[in-house]
């Protein structure tokens, strides 16, 4: 099989299937691994060498029980609207884009806040050899 299409999603075909469906928002290592077992497919193969058979056993546990991808996402969007809404402390801290569960900002969440440290010199001018 070219390339496998799971709950709208390409999988990469060079990985061995229990990475690949991590490709997939909603799965990770281990539910990728349950998944797997439940299908009865091995983990090791890689995503090229799977049969439509394997495939589709994989994408009908992926689909029937598990929530992945839009309507994964519809949810968290959700959750995180709704305590914006209430006005509670979580949902102000989404609102202003800082770290929501008690992290420390004075030295650490450069990503969350989007300012990334630049490494500067000392402000010294470079002295040449003569």
């Amino acid at each position: 099989m070219a390339t496998a299409r799971i709950a709208g999603v390409s999988l990469p075909s060079e990985k061995p299937i229990h990475i690949a469906l991590t490709a997939i928002y909603g799965v990770g290592r281990a539910t990728a691994g349950r998944v797997l077992s439940q299908a009865g497919v091995d983990a090791k193969l890689r995503t090229k060498e799977l049969t439509d058979v394997q495939v589709t056993k994989i994408r009908d546990q992926i689909e029937k029980k598990l929530r992945v991808e839009g309507e994964l996402r519809r949810e968290v969007l959700g959750n995180v609207k709704r305590l914006r809404e209430i006005g509670s402390y979580r949902g102000s801290r989404h609102g202003k884009n800082l770290p929501v569960r008690g992290q420390r900002t004075r030295t650490n969440s450069r990503t969350v806040r989007g300012n990334v440290r630049k490494t500067t010199g000392s402000g010294r001018r470079v002295l040449t050899k003569t």
